[in-house]
C-alpha cells in the first residue's frame, strides 16, 4: 500500500504513514456500500408520519342524501376519501423502518468506503488534531492549510469538545470519533481527515 503524507495543522509535512492494505487497499464493493447506505438511511427514519382514515375523521354519520332518485351517485358518508375533509385512503401510520444487516456485510462496506477514499487520494492524515480554545476561524484555517475544501469528515481518536464545537458551525464539516464512523458519512464527505491516533484505532478495529 502506498504511503500517505502526515501533515500538521499548519499544513506542513511531518512524516509519512503506510495505510493498511487490508482496510484501505481492497477493491470497493459498490453493491455492498449501497446496501449499507440504504440501511443507514432507513434506520434514521423516525417513522412518525400519521394521517386519519375515514374511521377516525369526525363527522359523516348522516347519509348526505337518499339512496335513489336524486341523480347523484350514492353516498353513505361525507367522510369517505373522495369528499373534502374526508379520511385518507390507506393512511400512513407510525411504523419502524429499521432493519438489521449482516455484520460481515457492514464490515466489507466500511473497508470498501475507506478504500474508495484512499484510491481517490481523499484521505488526509494529521499528526494531531488539537486546539487550545473554541474558535471556528482557527479550525477553518486548519482545513484550508491542509487543502480541504467542501464537505469533510474529521475523525478524532477521542471526544474533544473544543474541536467539536469549533467545527460545528462550518457547513459540510462533520467531526466524529474513530469508533463512531459509518459508511454513509465517509461516502458523503469529499475529504476524509483523520487524526493519526484515530487512524491507528480504525486499523486495529477493522484489520
Amino acid at each position: 500500500m502506498a504511503n500517505v503524507k502526515v501533515l500538521n495543522m499548519a499544513g506542513e509535512q511531518v512524516g509519512e504513514v503506510e495505510l493498511n492494505a487490508a482496510i484501505f487497499g481492497i477493491e470497493p464493493n459498490q453493491a455492498v456500500m449501497h446496501d449499507v447506505v440504504k440501511n443507514h438511511l432507513a434506520n434514521c427514519r423516525q417513522g412518525t408520519q400519521s394521517a386519519l382514515t375515514r374511521a377516525e375523521v369526525s363527522g359523516g354519520g348522516k347519509k348526505p342524501w337518499r339512496q335513489k332518485g336524486t341523480g347523484h351517485a350514492r353516498q353513505g358518508s361525507t367522510r369517505a376519501p373522495q369528499w373534502t375533509h374526508g379520511g385518507i385512503a390507506f393512511a400512513p401510520k407510525p411504523r419502524d423502518y429499521s432493519y438489521v444487516l449482516n455484520k460481515k456485510v457492514k464490515r466489507l462496506a466500511m473497508k470498501s468506503a475507506l478504500s474508495a477514499k484512499a484510491q481517490a487520494d481523499e484521505v488526509v492524515v494529521i499528526d494531531a488534531i488539537k486546539m487550545n480554545e473554541i474558535k471556528t476561524k482557527t479550525f477553518k484555517n486548519f482545513l484550508n492549510a491542509v487543502g480541504v475544501t467542501g464537505k469533510a469528515l474529521v475523525v478524532t481518536a477521542e471526544n474533544d469538545e473544543i474541536v467539536v464545537k469549533s467545527a460545528r458551525n462550518i457547513p459540510g464539516v462533520n467531526v466524529v470519533f474513530a469508533n463512531l464512523i459509518n459508511v454513509y458519512d465517509i461516502l458523503n464527505a469529499k475529504s476524509f481527515v483523520v487524526d493519526q491516533a484515530a487512524l491507528t484505532k480504525i486499523e486495529e478495529v477493522f484489520k
